[in-house]
């Protein structure tokens, strides 16, 4: 018998272990079972409390990993300039991602957080990573397949960080400069940014011939999950307030602010962010009609739609008066997922109250999380949730930084080049003997990169790794040419020192949303002086660094040549590149360029259309060899 113990004890071990193995099989963590199938068994398992916290979406600086698994939160979100530390490196950003998500992973479920950002032209909220020019200038483009590429690369800069989620592309049609997000919208015309959707592609990969229409897709480790937003109507308010009332007919909303969604969701987009504005006077947080009948229910929308920052908060005045409201419709609308970002204790005893007391069904929760986990197992989370440094490398790569300049030669529009072909100031000479450089842009990346770089608002200086147009002027002409800056000469310097020719850079500080709205659209003061005493007294190129068409028309006559150069990022040697010959100007205005502002709004196809520069405008010149 003391023989026989030890065969039959073996028995019972192995009989055990295979029994605690089938007992740990879970459905949804097995990638080889059905999509579906995962989520309907995840949230079979799911407690109310774990689904509201799939809900949950919280800012960066209040999570840790024990709030992460105290409340089960299903999302953090980096908000502009909100980050680990300053000029923090790619392995610090993957440190900081992957403890959130640890914490999720050590809930009962360990169902992973997704960490979203805004990478609006790139990585823009990271040290050194490649700003490309803000989306006016890749409208100016008409390049699709040029978008594409920078969609594929900024998912890259993403996943050097550790984060594979961007609150990009906005796909606003705007509709009035004086917006202060102008800069964000592809162009006026709703065709244009159809077109430029491409960029979802290049975020999360081309989705396979047999895909579902209307069904997210990322297609691995080096994409990321995009966001189509602002839904919808947001380029077109009044007087180009940003947040505000677009008042229009609901043929104009669907034949003007709507079709770029179209395009976005037969792409494959993951998530659609809705806006802060209203339509006719219904805020579109609490539009239960457009987010839930006509983008889930007519357009079959199959992705998360999720809140902007505070948004639910922002529909009563003054905002979160009324939290309980705010909660009740906005959920009920249809957005899955609330930005709340900070105050995250309120949001889901809230929401558990609505739920508990019946204003809120349980199918609207369901269908909520149902869309979120949707996304999450659609990009691979639950197979590989941490991220590792591996692809650290790809931030600010020189291959992303050849692009970036690529985007901002074809980004460029020349919209003046002499009084006539004959007296074409444009290529410029590299050799000639003494040049100045003059302008508050000239020298400042903040400048030319413009708002949502490393902070939410941008900032001047020399805030990240790049090229400034003057350095680029330096390395392009003869090494004989002296290249003298001046940033606000006067006229005497400019006549007493025999320059050749002058160029001048300046433009709009940099700022974001309701800090850029503007009703007068004027360049500061310093600029218009810097115009008026350089070009009054040489030859003069004016380069606009602006997120917008400004006001140009009282000095037009005393430019020899003017460039919309719109916020062209870190590498500002394409610049150069097309004012001295190395490559053509080729960009077309993707704006109306306006006379005076009393004429806004004024877009192509108005009956009383009177532009200074029309809608596709853009003179072409022819790249040189040699000069």
């Amino acid at each position: 018998m003391a023989k026989v113990a030890p065969f039959l004890i073996g028995i019972l071990v192995l009989y055990c272990c295979e029994a605690i193995a089938y007992a740990e099989y879970t459905i949804y963590k097995d990638p080889k079972q059905p999509l579906n199938r995962r989520i309907k068994d995840l949230m079979s398992r799911m407690s109310l409390e774990e689904k509201i916290g799939q809900m949950t979406q919280i800012e960066r600086s209040v999570a840790s990993s024990e709030v992460m698994k105290k409340y089960y939160i299903g999302s953090v979100l980096g908000g502009g300039g909100s980050v680990p530390g300053q000029q923090a490196s790619p392995e610090a950003w993957i440190d900081t991602v992957n403890e959130f998500q640890k914490g999720s992973l050590s809930t009962r479920l360990g169902i992973p957080m997704i960490y979203g950002i805004d990478a609006l032209h790139g990585h823009n909220n990271v040290y050194n990573a490649t700003i490309f020019p803000h989306n006016i200038g890749l409208g100016a483009t008409r390049d699709p397949q040029l978008v594409k590429k920078i969609g594929a690369a900024t998912a890259l800069e993403l996943r050097a960080t550790g984060i594979p989620y961007t609150f990009a592309p906005c796909i606003a049609v705007c509709r009035d400069p004086r917006w202060g997000r102008c800069y964000e919208s592809y162009s006026e015309d709703p065709k244009v940014v159809q077109t430029m959707t491409e960029i979802i592609l290049g975020l999360q990969g081309d989705i396979p011939a047999n895909s579902q229409k209307g069904v997210p897709y990322v297609a691995g480790k080096e994409k990321v999950a995009a966001c189509a937003k602002h839904y919808v109507g947001d380029g077109g308010t009044t007087k180009g307030i940003n947040a505000n009332n677009t008042v229009t007919s609901k043929h104009e909303l669907l034949s003007i602010h709507m079709p770029p969604y179209y395009n976005s969701i037969i792409k494959g987009v993951s998530t659609i962010m809705v806006s802060y504005s209203s339509w006719n006077g219904i805020k579109m947080h609490a539009n239960r009609d457009l987010v839930t009948g006509f983008l889930k229910n007519t357009l079959r929308f199959r992705g998360f739609v999720i809140s902007d920052m505070e948004g639910i908060d922002q529909m009563t005045s003054p905002p979160h008066a009324n939290y309980t409201y705010s909660i009740l419709a906005g959920v009920n609308a249809g957005i899955d997922m609330i930005m709340v970002p900070f105050n995250y204790t309120e949001f889901i005893d809230g929401l558990t109250f609505l739920v508990k007391n019946n204003f809120i069904p349980m199918t609207r929760i369901d269908d909520a999380v149902k869309r979120i986990l949707r996304v999450k197992f659609i990009m691979g989370l639950f197979e590989d949730p941490l991220a590792d440094y591996s692809m650290t490398k790809y931030l600010g790569c020189q291959e992303h930084r050849e692009l970036a300049r690529e985007a901002v030669r074809k980004s460029l529009v020349l919209l003046k080049n002499g009084e006539s072909a004959d007296e074409a100031l444009i290529p410029l000479s590299k050799k000639a003997s003494k040049i100045l450089v003059a302008g508050t842009h000239a020298d400042n990346i903040g400048n030319q990169c413009g708002g949502w770089t490393i902070e939410w608002q941008g900032r001047s200086g020399n805030i990240t790794h790049g090229t400034t147009i003057l350095n680029a002027i330096k390395d392009t002409v003869d090494p004989k040419t002296e290249v003298v800056f001046n940033e606000n000469p006067d006229t005497e310097y400019v006549k007493s020192n025999d320059f050749f020719y002058a160029i001048v850079v300046v433009g709009e500080p940099p700022y974001a949303e309701t800090y850029g709205d503007s009703l007068n659209l004027t360049i500061p003061d310093r600029g218009q002086s810097i115009i008026t005493n350089v070009c009054g007294s040489v030859k003069c190129v004016v380069v606009l660094i602006t997120g917008r068409p400004v006001v140009i028309q009282p000095y037009i006559a005393q430019i020899d040549a003017l460039v919309a150069g719109w916020l062209p990022g870190t590498e500002g040697q394409g610049v150069a590149d097309v004012l001295f010959g190395n490559y053509g100007f080729t960009g077309k205005l993707p704006h109306t360029w306006f006379k005076n502002v009393d004429q806004l709004p004024m877009n192509f196809g108005d009956l009383d259309y009177d532009p200074l520069f029309p809608f596709g405008y853009g003179l072409t010149t022819e790249p040189i060899k040699a000069n």
